[in-house]
Protein backbone atom coordinates (compact mmCIF):
# COMPACT_ATOMS: atom_id res chain seq x y z
CA UNK A 1 0.00 0.00 0.00
CA UNK A 2 1.35 3.76 -1.07
CA UNK A 3 1.56 6.65 0.74
CA UNK A 4 -1.15 7.89 -1.33
CA UNK A 5 -3.58 4.60 -0.40
CA UNK A 6 -3.01 5.10 3.30
CA UNK A 7 -3.64 8.75 3.59
CA UNK A 8 -6.31 8.14 1.52
CA UNK A 9 -8.15 5.34 3.42
CA UNK A 10 -7.12 7.92 6.60
CA UNK A 11 -8.94 10.32 5.33
CA UNK A 12 -11.86 9.07 4.07
CA UNK A 13 -12.60 6.82 7.62
CA UNK A 14 -12.40 10.20 8.91
CA UNK A 15 -15.23 11.61 6.59
CA UNK A 16 -13.47 13.44 4.15
CA UNK A 17 -11.06 15.76 6.63
CA UNK A 18 -8.01 14.02 8.86
CA UNK A 19 -6.04 15.49 11.14
CA UNK A 20 -2.01 15.23 11.15
CA UNK A 21 -2.10 12.97 14.29
CA UNK A 22 -4.91 10.69 12.56
CA UNK A 23 -2.30 10.03 9.86
CA UNK A 24 0.93 10.15 12.01
CA UNK A 25 -1.16 6.99 13.43
CA UNK A 26 -1.60 5.40 10.85
CA UNK A 27 1.96 4.85 10.30
CA UNK A 28 2.92 7.48 7.94
CA UNK A 29 5.97 9.82 9.16
CA UNK A 30 6.18 13.37 9.42
CA UNK A 31 8.37 14.38 6.36
CA UNK A 32 5.79 11.31 4.15
CA UNK A 33 2.69 13.31 4.80
CA UNK A 34 4.68 16.69 4.20
CA UNK A 35 5.87 15.16 0.85
CA UNK A 36 2.04 14.21 0.09
CA UNK A 37 1.27 17.80 0.81
CA UNK A 38 3.91 19.31 -1.80
CA UNK A 39 3.15 17.07 -4.04
CA UNK A 40 -0.11 18.53 -4.12
CA UNK A 41 -2.04 14.85 -2.99
CA UNK A 42 -2.96 16.15 0.63
CA UNK A 43 -4.45 19.60 1.10
CA UNK A 44 -4.14 21.98 4.05
CA UNK A 45 -7.96 23.18 5.06
CA UNK A 46 -7.27 24.30 8.60
CA UNK A 47 -4.62 23.88 11.15
CA UNK A 48 -3.74 20.67 11.52
CA UNK A 49 -6.49 19.19 9.51
CA UNK A 50 -6.18 18.09 5.59
CA UNK A 51 -8.30 16.77 2.88
CA UNK A 52 -7.13 14.85 -0.43
CA UNK A 53 -6.74 17.97 -2.84
CA UNK A 54 -9.34 16.28 -5.55
CA UNK A 55 -12.16 15.80 -3.17
CA UNK A 56 -14.25 19.31 -3.77
CA UNK A 57 -17.31 17.89 -2.60
CA UNK A 58 -16.82 18.02 1.18
CA UNK A 59 -19.63 20.27 2.13
CA UNK A 60 -19.61 23.27 4.83
CA UNK A 61 -21.40 21.25 7.55
CA UNK A 62 -18.74 18.44 7.02
CA UNK A 63 -15.99 20.79 7.21
CA UNK A 64 -17.93 22.52 10.50
CA UNK A 65 -18.16 19.08 12.06
CA UNK A 66 -14.62 18.61 11.88
CA UNK A 67 -13.21 21.61 12.68
CA UNK A 68 -15.08 22.77 15.24
CA UNK A 69 -17.08 19.73 16.71
CA UNK A 70 -18.11 21.41 19.67
CA UNK A 71 -20.17 24.55 18.05
CA UNK A 72 -23.78 24.70 18.01
CA UNK A 73 -25.96 25.90 15.51
CA UNK A 74 -27.81 28.63 17.21
CA UNK A 75 -30.08 31.98 15.68
CA UNK A 76 -29.86 33.17 12.02
CA UNK A 77 -28.56 28.85 10.76
CA UNK A 78 -31.36 27.38 13.05
CA UNK A 79 -34.40 29.54 12.15
CA UNK A 80 -33.73 28.58 8.86
CA UNK A 81 -33.53 24.13 9.66
CA UNK A 82 -36.65 24.60 11.68
CA UNK A 83 -38.57 26.60 8.68
CA UNK A 84 -38.76 29.78 10.97
CA UNK A 85 -36.96 31.91 8.45
CA UNK A 86 -36.81 31.70 4.37
CA UNK A 87 -33.13 33.39 4.25
CA UNK A 88 -30.14 31.06 4.20
CA UNK A 89 -27.47 33.15 5.93
CA UNK A 90 -24.56 33.38 4.05
CA UNK A 91 -22.70 32.63 7.16
CA UNK A 92 -23.35 29.79 9.75
CA UNK A 93 -24.17 30.80 12.82
CA UNK A 94 -22.54 28.51 15.37
CA UNK A 95 -22.42 29.30 19.36
CA UNK A 96 -19.41 28.78 21.40
CA UNK A 97 -18.33 28.64 24.74
CA UNK A 98 -16.85 32.45 25.63
CA UNK A 99 -13.72 30.74 26.83
CA UNK A 100 -12.73 29.05 23.57
CA UNK A 101 -9.75 30.35 21.61
CA UNK A 102 -10.27 33.13 18.92
CA UNK A 103 -7.65 31.30 17.34
CA UNK A 104 -9.85 28.24 16.74
CA UNK A 105 -12.65 30.22 15.15
CA UNK A 106 -10.72 31.50 11.99
CA UNK A 107 -12.25 29.14 9.72
CA UNK A 108 -11.43 29.96 5.95
CA UNK A 109 -13.11 27.34 4.87
CA UNK A 110 -16.21 28.01 6.60
CA UNK A 111 -17.97 31.04 6.31
CA UNK A 112 -18.83 31.52 10.59
CA UNK A 113 -20.34 33.83 13.04
CA UNK A 114 -20.01 32.89 16.28
CA UNK A 115 -22.27 33.80 19.53
CA UNK A 116 -20.22 33.66 22.69
CA UNK A 117 -22.29 31.94 25.27
CA UNK A 118 -21.89 31.66 28.92
CA UNK A 119 -20.58 27.71 30.39
CA UNK A 120 -24.23 27.84 32.32
CA UNK A 121 -26.37 28.83 29.11
CA UNK A 122 -24.02 26.91 26.61
CA UNK A 123 -26.12 23.67 27.08
CA UNK A 124 -29.48 24.83 27.35
CA UNK A 125 -31.30 23.12 24.32
CA UNK A 126 -28.75 21.46 22.88
CA UNK A 127 -29.42 18.60 20.36
CA UNK A 128 -28.48 17.16 17.57
CA UNK A 129 -29.80 17.85 13.81
CA UNK A 130 -28.82 16.24 10.24
CA UNK A 131 -27.78 18.81 7.62
CA UNK A 132 -27.04 16.72 4.55
CA UNK A 133 -26.04 13.65 6.46
CA UNK A 134 -23.76 15.16 8.61
CA UNK A 135 -24.76 15.36 12.55
CA UNK A 136 -24.06 18.74 13.75
CA UNK A 137 -25.35 20.19 17.22
CA UNK A 138 -27.61 22.43 17.27
CA UNK A 139 -30.31 24.18 19.90
CA UNK A 140 -34.18 22.80 19.71
CA UNK A 141 -36.68 24.98 19.05
CA UNK A 142 -37.21 26.47 22.52
CA UNK A 143 -33.63 27.29 22.79
CA UNK A 144 -33.62 29.44 19.40
CA UNK A 145 -36.72 31.28 20.16
CA UNK A 146 -35.34 32.85 23.50
CA UNK A 147 -32.35 33.63 21.32
CA UNK A 148 -34.05 35.43 19.16
CA UNK A 149 -35.62 37.76 22.27
CA UNK A 150 -32.07 37.87 23.58
CA UNK A 151 -30.54 39.14 20.37
CA UNK A 152 -33.78 41.08 18.99
CA UNK A 153 -31.65 44.09 18.76
CA UNK A 154 -29.71 42.52 15.98
CA UNK A 155 -32.10 40.99 13.94
CA UNK A 156 -34.54 43.01 11.54
CA UNK A 157 -38.22 43.04 12.74
CA UNK A 158 -39.28 41.13 9.55
CA UNK A 159 -37.34 37.93 10.28
CA UNK A 160 -38.07 38.34 14.20
CA UNK A 161 -41.89 38.22 13.65
CA UNK A 162 -41.75 35.50 11.04
CA UNK A 163 -39.99 33.17 13.46
CA UNK A 164 -42.33 33.89 16.43
CA UNK A 165 -45.38 33.44 14.04
CA UNK A 166 -43.84 30.53 12.71
CA UNK A 167 -42.97 28.68 15.92
CA UNK A 168 -46.59 29.52 17.34
CA UNK A 169 -47.96 27.19 14.05
CA UNK A 170 -45.67 24.83 15.02
CA UNK A 171 -47.34 21.54 16.01
CA UNK A 172 -43.63 20.19 17.28
CA UNK A 173 -43.82 22.82 20.19
CA UNK A 174 -43.03 22.72 23.28
CA UNK A 175 -43.95 25.16 25.57
CA UNK A 176 -43.42 23.69 28.90
CA UNK A 177 -39.44 23.91 27.49
CA UNK A 178 -39.48 27.53 26.57
CA UNK A 179 -40.75 28.41 29.67
CA UNK A 180 -38.06 26.86 31.59
CA UNK A 181 -35.26 28.14 29.34
CA UNK A 182 -36.97 31.92 29.52
CA UNK A 183 -36.93 31.32 33.20
CA UNK A 184 -33.15 30.57 33.32
CA UNK A 185 -32.03 32.80 30.40
CA UNK A 186 -33.96 35.60 32.43
CA UNK A 187 -36.19 36.43 29.83
CA UNK A 188 -39.40 34.92 30.95
CA UNK A 189 -41.13 38.46 31.23
CA UNK A 190 -40.61 39.91 28.08
CA UNK A 191 -41.79 36.29 26.21
CA UNK A 192 -44.55 36.17 28.45
CA UNK A 193 -45.81 39.92 27.62
CA UNK A 194 -45.88 38.68 23.88
CA UNK A 195 -46.90 35.28 23.45
CA UNK A 196 -48.57 35.31 26.91
CA UNK A 197 -51.82 33.31 25.54
CA UNK A 198 -49.71 31.06 24.16
CA UNK A 199 -48.01 30.11 27.10
CA UNK A 200 -50.55 29.78 29.63
CA UNK A 201 -52.81 27.70 26.86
Amino acid sequence: MTNKDIAKRVVLASGGIAKMADLLNSGLAKYEVNSLIKVGYLERVHHGFYKITEASNISEARLLASLLPEGIVCVESALFYYGYSDFAPRRWTVAVPRTISRAKLRIKAVPLKAYYIQRDKYELGKTTADFEGVTLFIYDRERTICDCFKYRTKMDNETFNKAINAYVADEKKNLNNLSKYAKKMRLFEIINDLLGVMLNG
